[in-house]
């Protein structure tokens, strides 16, 4: 733990390391990277439902599970391996969200291929500039964001998983007053 035990966003569990962790140094940091914003996707879509906690405390098993969110293998997964992402007890065992998984991938691909990268695809709603705001789950930006995906085919991208995403990628920087890393624009 670092000196900031008390000084961080309020929804930090400040007993799970891997929550410290992932807000200290991951969380709200500008990405680019289509790698990490794929992996990214796939594990905010898993959290419908459920607490970003239990989704990062299974990650390290999700990347085994999806080989390490190699999108080349992802897009060609066949029934097999989705069977055997439903017996993976290291994961979250949701036929629904395993399916969006692959078949979101393949349509990550599809815009990377129209955009150059998704990463552009994604920053051109903003114009490549971060948005900072606190206390929403949800936004014009992410309904936008959202709306343009399911357009394209992709499942579990609601407007507040979209939100989260943003935020998780720096996107919408949200860190809140009082935290040692907010700022604002």
């Amino acid at each position: 733990m670092t000196q900031h035990t008390n000084r961080r966003c309020s929804w930090v569990n400040p007993k799970n390391p891997l929550y410290i962790e992932y807000h200290d140094k991951e969380w709200g940091t500008p990405c680019r990277d289509d790698h990490k914003l794929l992996e990214m996707l796939i594990l905010e879509s898993f959290q419908a439902g459920l607490s970003w906690e239990c989704v990062l405390n299974k990650r390290e098993s999700f990347r085994k599970a999806f080989d390490c969110f190699d999108i080349n293998k992802i897009i060609n997964y066949n029934d097999d391996k989705i069977q055997a992402l439903l017996c993976d007890a290291g994961i979250i065992r949701n036929r629904r969200k395993i399916n969006a998984a692959v078949s979101n991938a393949g349509i990550f691909r599809d815009i990377q291929l129209e955009f150059g990268t998704f990463a552009d695809y994604l920053w051109g709603f903003t114009d490549g500039n971060i948005i900072y705001e606190t206390g929403k789950t949800s936004s014009d930006l992410s309904d936008l964001i959202s709306a343009d995906l399911k357009k394209r085919g992709m499942k579990f991208v609601g407007t507040t998983i979209i939100y989260s995403y943003l935020q998780a990628v720096g996107i919408i920087y949200s860190h809140e007053p009082g935290c040692f890393k907010y700022k604002e624009e």
